[in-house]
């Protein structure tokens, strides 16, 4: 059924954290599932499921095809790189936006 505070029907923020789950598959499944206008609908085994095919499985997959091609063309081993001053500002704003990006997901609190 249809999720309900005043009932007690759902998964709330306590429930998630009691589950032992780690709070990046939950943000995982939580945009991966997310509404675009409606209501969505939660089940464990659809957690399961996207955390299984689409989440592992994928990473897995990039991961596998990332170390072959490096076996490939560099003699599974990743070359040094030489960066110019444009790709170390560039690295260095991106580190920056994931640090603040990291730090506001920290922030996210579990309300009961």
């Amino acid at each position: 059924g249809k999720f309900s505070k005043s009932r007690g029907v759902g998964v709330f923020g306590d429930m998630a954290k009691d589950t032992g789950i780690p709070a990046d598959i939950w943000r995982f499944y939580l945009l991966y599932l997310r509404p675009e206008g409606q209501d969505s609908a939660f089940s464990w085994s659809d957690l399961m499921l996207k955390n299984n095919s689409e989440l592992l499985n994928n990473l897995g997959n990039f991961i596998n095809r990332a170390g072959m091609f490096v076996c490939k063309f560099f003699g599974g081993t990743v070359p040094n790189m030489v960066l110019t001053s444009d790709d170390k500002r560039l690295l260095a704003r991106i580190t920056l936006e994931l640090r603040q990006y990291h730090q506001l997901l920290e922030k996210v609190r579990w309300v009961a």
